[in-house]
């Protein structure tokens, strides 16, 4: 690759290319099956080793659950309550390790407020506040500095009432603050891990489909044409989430359906900090109302049983709904309604199946690496803020297994695409960025706008949307977009809320004509 055309560049020619390169009949070290965030993950660990690797995935990055999630990174707290220890300690490092050297410039600090209103027993305030205690003591295990995670404090109620406007102010008598992580977006990190991957020299395959998986071979089918082939590795990996019967029948999950509702932040009075409202009969369960990027807020999540077959994109149901707006409305001044929610989407966890007689919330969030009869290694449960550790897992195993010429894991130290300490060429900028396009980009940001060859570049796509033209193009030409679902949905979030969606899909169209015109 050139200077003006990086490596971490992910689009249409450079798909063709690496399919073109696999029909010569080359083998490659490892092939790992899905993009979402533990298969991207997977092929960056594993190219960063110098192992030969190639990523396929159905549909595009971050199609199925690492994009309907609460974009937190947690730092285990949850876990600690339930008495796992060690998955709370290792997502408090993980945390750390995302927040402080591989991905800064997407996971920030969110001040988490719980309120504390007549409704909320001594008993319960106590375990909060043991909670939080215990959570700071978990951040500072994880060697994960105060300047980068505040500790934990009260706060009197004029300032709970700054942080989040519209909550019950008859009764509360302040609130407790404590601090996680926040993602700008899931789909985002998934994308830069899938670029950083590419910039390692891993082959990533959007619209690439897996069947016939053995532990030395796969084929490929291309989506888009229809052509297929068998490639041949030393390790295939299933990372396909909820999907990863269908590499290796022998899988069974149990999946769990959360649920979030989308808001215009002004429902909330444009809060700064996440409104954490407990779940009336739970101890370490709540609903959270988190301010998300282009004026919204997020508020979930549920944890529902979701048997049957694994839909492509899951549906909230009228009950999940339901319960997420009575229990926010405990703590609120304003009483919402299903006419307030302007989007929503559900994801499925791939839980570990731990009996049908476990609650699905009681479930482990750990995660397992298994091997099919026919060789094929497969990760299955974990959970987003442990992707790098659960990766590392399955690489080491199947290095060891197989037999492969690699260096140590070095993931742990590795700066992704726009963090600052990523070698990417980052190019001065003739105009001031918008903290927009910062927030989602990081140090990559003025290669956005420098690099854009359209009109307007720093045009928003549509009026009242903080996206500009020239993220809609630097989706296609450096991120691997290859359709306008791809643009809308996932390298941006606009798809979330129907109204939005409409009023820039003329935009987005305008940049998938290329790709198009291409295939012709």
């Amino acid at each position: 690759m050139t200077a003006s055309t990086p490596s971490t560049a992910l689009n249409a020619a450079r798909r063709a290319a690496d399919l073109a390169a696999l029909g010569d009949g080359a083998g490659v070290d490892v092939v790992v099956i899905g993009g979402g965030i533990t298969g991207t993950g997977i092929a960056l660990d594993a190219a960063a080793r110098g192992l030969s690797v190639v990523l396929m995935e159905k549909h595009d990055l971050a199609f199925g659950t690492s994009r309907w999630s609460s974009k937190l990174v947690h730092g285990g707290l949850r876990y600690l309550a339930t008495g796992n220890v060690g998955i709370a300690r290792r997502s408090a490092v993980e945390r750390g390790i995302l927040m402080t050297r591989n991905a800064p410039h997407l996971v920030t600090a969110m001040p988490q407020l719980v309120p504390l209103l007549p409704s909320m027993t001594g008993a319960s305030r106590a375990l909060v506040r043991f909670g939080f205690a215990a959570g700071d003591g978990l951040r500072k295990l994880a060697g994960t500095p105060a300047s980068t995670l505040p500790r934990s404090r009260r706060v009197d109620a004029a300032r709970a009432c700054e942080l989040a406007p519209t909550v019950r102010r008859a009764g509360l008598d302040g609130a407790l603050l404590a601090y996680d992580g926040q993602l700008i977006d899931d789909a985002r990190l998934v994308v830069a891990v899938a670029r950083t991957a590419a910039q390692h020299g891993a082959r990533i395959l959007t619209r690439v489909a897996a069947s016939d998986a053995t532990g030395t071979s796969v084929r490929l089918t291309d989506q888009l044409t229809g052509e297929s082939l068998v490639l041949s590795a030393r390790a295939v990996i299933n990372a396909n989430g909820v999907w990863a019967g269908d590499v290796d029948p022998s899988i069974t999950l149990r999946p769990s359906r959360g649920t979030h509702l989308v808001f215009d932040a002004a429902t909330f009075g444009n809060p700064t900090a996440a409104l954490t409202v407990p779940i009336p009969g739970e101890t370490n369960r709540f609903v959270f109302a988190m301010p998300e990027q282009l004026g919204r807020v997020y508020l979930g999540l549920t944890d529902e049983d979701a048997p049957g077959p694994i839909p492509d994109v899951p549906e909230p149901t009228p009950a999940e709904v339901a319960f997420l707006l009575d229990t926010v409305n405990t703590a609120l001044d304003v009483a919402l309604s299903s006419d307030d929610v302007i989007g929503a989407y559900a994801g499925l966890r791939p839980l570990i199946d731990g009996g049908k007689d476990a609650r699905t919330a009681d479930v482990s969030r750990e995660h397992a690496v298994v091997e099919s009869a026919n060789g094929v290694l497969s990760v299955i449960g974990g959970k987003l803020t442990e992707y790098r550790y659960m990766a590392e897992d399955v690489v080491d195993r199947a290095v060891a297994e197989r037999g492969l010429a690699a260096t140590p894991c070095r993931t742990r130290n590795l700066p992704l695409v726009g963090a600052p300490a990523n070698p990417v060429s980052t190019l001065r900028s003739p105009i001031d960025l918008p903290s927009s396009l910062v927030a989602r980009y990081g140090a990559e940001a003025p290669n956005v706008i420098a690099r854009a060859t359209c009109a307007r570049p720093s045009a928003r796509v549509a009026t009242g949307i903080d996206v500009t033209r020239a993220e809609f193009e630097y989706a296609t030409t450096y991120e691997g977009a290859l359709s306008v679902d791809d643009i809308l949905d996932r390298r941006t979030r606009i798809g979330l809320v129907a109204a939005d969606r409409d009023r820039a899909k003329d935009a987005a169209q305008e940049f998938v004509a290329p790709i198009s015109a291409e295939d012709r």
